[in-house]
């Protein structure tokens, strides 16, 4: 769910990094029973948003606005058919070990090698297979009731993970790093276009000055949104300044920074990222409200390390996991949610502007485990 508030224009003041609700998105009704004179809660639908509910997005003085959507089933093309079809080797082979009459230690010991090879990770795996194997042991299920007890485990693994991107100053300000390559650039184009669909004013500031055509993309995202882009001559700490200074002077809702893809084993360019955050905290006199890295879903184990690096260096608020509707394993969730437990706002799965989905664990082990 995404969360915003709008409040009357006060001084900005020093204060920690905006807390992350959770949430997930699907309903069709605007609520409006408990509304005292500050607050009105508003559940909308995407795909039937009135002039009604705009009016009073627009008008009210003080909104709460909870968005639900249905991430568990879609059509046939649609983003969960591609996260299956992306998850499918995982989704097979974890589920060719469950179609067994018996259960001995043998069998154990490949499920663990498949956790394993499916990128779940040590810590994880012994975790898992510490408690399958006391189920076993006490109760002598068959494969399919030790399938459900696994899902039930994986899914109560990764759902503190779950969290939601929370809009609620003017300007928040979201700074996106991560390697090169892993779709920061795009990621920001497809969440421009979720928070569009809200009455969110966007502003983006070009602040990959390294990458050739990096800022040519993102004014080509920016156009596609109807969102202006902030760029200049010098380097990505001062487009980042100048672009929150903007938003402050244009009271945009949000100013989301670019930057250029690092390897966070590069240490002059990690401190170009401290630098960033460091001159964009003074333009906008507090700590930024929102550190997002993006990371490509299919690099398995390194993901890990960009995380731990990332997170050492200027400290995450969430998470992008994209390309997962191609060749991912999968497992580097629950992995994640042992070793590096950030959480994870969203998933990609594709390369339109619809594929960009919150994260949602039960739908996400659905997805993982379920052929229908």
């Amino acid at each position: 769910m995404f969360s915003f508030f709008k409040k009357k224009k006060k001084e900005p003041e020093i204060n920690s990094s905006t807390d992350v609700n959770s949430s997930v998105v699907s309903s069709a009704s605007i609520e409006q029973e408990n509304l005292d004179s500050n607050i009105n809660t508003i559940t909308l639908n995407e795909s039937n948003i009135d002039n009604t509910a705009e009016s009073k997005i627009e008008n009210a003085e003080n909104i709460a606005v909870n968005i639900n959507m249905d991430l568990t089933r879609d059509s046939k093309n649609g983003w969960f058919s591609r996260l299956k079809s992306g998850l499918s080797k995982t989704r097979k082979k974890i589920n060719s070990l469950f179609r067994i009459i018996g259960i001995d230690e043998n069998w154990l010991d490949e499920l663990e090698e498949t956790l394993l090879l499916s990128d779940v990770g040590v810590k994880a795996t012994n975790k898992i297979m510490m408690n399958l194997r006391d189920y076993v042991k006490k109760y002598q299920p068959s494969g399919e009731e030790l399938k459900d007890i696994l899902k039930k485990q994986i899914c109560s693994m990764i759902k503190p993970l779950e969290k939601s991107l929370n809009i609620g100053n003017s300007p928040t300000v979201i700074m996106m790093i991560g390697v090169n390559g892993a779709g920061k650039t795009t990621s920001i184009g497809k969440l421009c276009q979720h928070l569009k669909r809200y009455n969110q004013s966007i502003l983006l500031a070009a602040g990959d000055t390294f990458r050739a055509a990096a800022s040519e993309q993102l004014q080509a995202w920016g156009e596609r949104n109807n969102v202006h882009v902030v760029s200049n001559s010098g380097d990505a700490a001062s487009v980042a300044f100048d672009a929150i200074q903007s938003g402050i002077a244009k009271k945009n809702d949000v100013v989301i920074i670019d930057t250029a893809g690092r390897l966070p084993t590069q240490n002059h360019l990690l401190d170009e990222l401290k630098k960033i955050k460091r001159v964009s905290e003074k333009s906008l006199n507090q700590p930024l409200h929102e550190i997002i890295l993006v990371i490509d879903g299919n690099t398995g184990q390194n993901a890990l390390q960009q995380i731990k690096a990332f997170n050492e260096c200027v400290g995450l608020t969430g998470i992008i996991v994209t390309k997962l509707d191609g060749s991912a394993k999968g497992g580097i969730i629950a992995a994640l949610s042992q070793e590096c437990p950030v959480p994870i706002y969203f998933i990609g799965v594709g390369e339109s502007v619809d594929d960009l989905q919150i994260f949602n664990a039960q739908s996400f082990v659905d997805a993982l485990f379920d052929d229908v």
